[in-house]
């Protein structure tokens, strides 16, 4: 009689699923955070239970209560303040929204999660009960508190775990580390690597950087010529664009690398009055959230152009003019009185040229020379030169 076969039950092998790696967290920046935020409703609540009005104080985010540190070379703000009272009508809603965020803050920073911008003003919207109030009417509303809680607390977006959108994008010679993920940006395709809104030491870190500098450019549209075109590679350096006024991100990612890798930067901006504006808030800082600076500002940072002389100098077609209108040549004036303008000789004559020109020019003018002339002679040209404004 045959035996009869057996046959072994095939196991199946265990696999053990990969995570994602947790989010980066800073306990001891998060506790101080965390203190700030009861300090101040402890105080409210202090006032409340002595029957004395509940308020507390916000600086004041204006161009008045900003100066210019000569010594630094950037914004700071003043010690000027406001009071945002309960019982004041005028102020009864900002001081509750204030309050509302904050413990929306405090939510987030112990369940050891972030939020968008946008998600904050959907985590604290809603009816107020016995009404057919909502809590805040639009974004716009509770973005401008944030910003306050941001001054009142002396504690930054970042360390509030609110982050927005990401705009701006990088390509280059240097390797990062992103929340525990290593990035080549030499590597990126023709998308490059989008710059976070958070790039704080904890998450993001610099590793294997072989640039000599960094090209800011305003918009992405050059900054996709100057990718095709291997720009990075043909000359050693970092490619970063803000899509139009940078973001906190990309600032604080220029200011990081400027800083801790020593890298020189330098904007390729449009030749108009939002162009230089641009440059002013990379160097100096900017006006509203002139409490940043320390962190954000770029003090050595190079203006490269386009220039008001460069439509002669280049010999540019009279199609590339872009006549410049009122609030073109307000703002102009304005930008010209800034004190860190007001004392440049370069800046005032660069300003004056483009108001006698009566015109504007972008940078995607220079296409009328040739489809790369930017990449392969203009750019070249003026580092070769160092003929660059401070």
């Amino acid at each position: 009689m045959a035996k009869k076969k057996t046959t072994k039950k095939k196991t199946k092998k265990k696999t053990t699923s990969k995570t994602s790696p947790k989010r980066a967290v800073d306990k001891k920046r998060d506790a101080v955070t965390v203190k700030k935020i009861e300090s101040l409703t402890t105080s409210i609540v202090k006032n409340s239970m002595a029957q004395k009005e509940p308020t507390f104080e916000i600086p004041t985010r204006s161009i008045s209560n900003m100066k210019y540190n000569k010594k630094k070379r950037i914004l700071e703000m003043g010690s000027s303040t406001q009071t945002r009272s309960l019982f004041n009508l005028g102020q009864s809603r900002k001081f509750m929204q204030s309050l509302l965020l904050a413990k929306g803050c405090k939510d987030l920073i112990a369940a050891e999660k972030t939020l968008s911008l946008r998600g904050m003003y959907y985590m604290g919207l809603h009816t107020i009960p016995g009404t057919k109030e909502k809590t805040f009417n639009d974004q716009g509303e509770s973005d401008g508190i944030l910003e306050d809680l941001e001054v009142s607390l002396d504690g930054l977006r970042e360390e509030l775990h609110v982050f927005a959108k990401k705009r701006g994008t990088m390509v280059g010679n240097i390797t990062v580390v992103d929340n525990g993920d290593e990035i080549n940006c030499r590597k990126m395709g023709s998308g490059g690597y989008a710059i976070p809104s958070i790039c704080e030491p904890n998450v993001m870190q610099f590793k294997n950087c072989d640039a000599d500098f960094i090209l800011h450019v305003e918009k992405d549209t050059v900054w996709s010529r100057f990718n095709e075109d291997r720009f990075w590679e043909k000359h050693n350096c970092i490619l970063t664009e803000g899509s139009g006024q940078p973001p906190r991100g990309v600032r604080r990612m220029l200011h990081r690398m400027h800083k801790e890798l020593k890298l020189p930067v330098y904007c390729l901006l449009d030749c108009d009055p939002w162009g230089h504006y641009i440059y002013s808030v990379i160097k100096q800082g900017s006006i509203n959230l002139a409490f940043e600076s320390e962190r954000m500002a770029i003090p050595d940072a190079k203006f490269m152009g386009i220039r008001s002389k460069d439509y002669e100098r280049l010999d540019l077609s009279d199609d590339v003019k872009i006549e410049l209108n009122d609030r073109d040549i307000t703002r102009a004036k304005q930008i010209a009185a800034y004190p860190w303008f007001e004392g440049k000789r370069e800046w005032q004559r660069e300003i004056k040229t483009m108001l006698n020109n009566g015109f504007k020019m972008e940078v995607e003018s220079l296409i009328t020379k040739d489809i790369s002339y930017v990449t392969e002679e203009y750019v070249p040209q003026r580092l070769k030169e160092g003929d660059f404004l401070d």
